[in-house]
């Protein structure tokens, strides 16, 4: 099982950024798939979730809005798209599979001017 995240780098305040977990040794339509982040000092946050299905979304307050979480389950892969950000969105983005408690390895998202 692997989950494998890209997309983040370093954006100006008002950008965007897309990020993207690709998912492999497992379908990931079996399971709900989530984002995570965690800035420095900080404990670890829920970000997005969508279900197996892409049929429901849900979000954090502080990026409902924002950012929108989608999957395309034929690339076993999960989106996060995130726009407007903001440097208290600075921070690693994890993604994690649900029914497998699995974790990707994270990938730096830095808003910054």
């Amino acid at each position: 099982v692997q989950l494998v995240e890209s997309g983040g780098g370093l954006v100006q305040p008002g950008g965007s950024l897309r990020l993207s977990c690709a998912a492999s040794g497992f379908t990931a339509s079996s399971s709900i798939m989530t984002w995570y982040r965690q800035a420095p000092g900080k404990e670890r946050e829920l970000v997005a979730t969508i279900t197996s299905f892409g049929d429901s979304t849900n979000y954090a307050d502080s990026v409902k809005g924002r950012f929108t979480i989608s999957r395309d389950n034929a690339k076993n892969t999960v989106y996060l798209q995130m726009n407007s950000l903001k440097p208290q969105d600075t921070a690693v983005y994890y993604c994690y599979a649900v029914r497998l408690r699995y974790w990707g390895q994270g990938t730096q998202v830095t808003v910054s001017s």
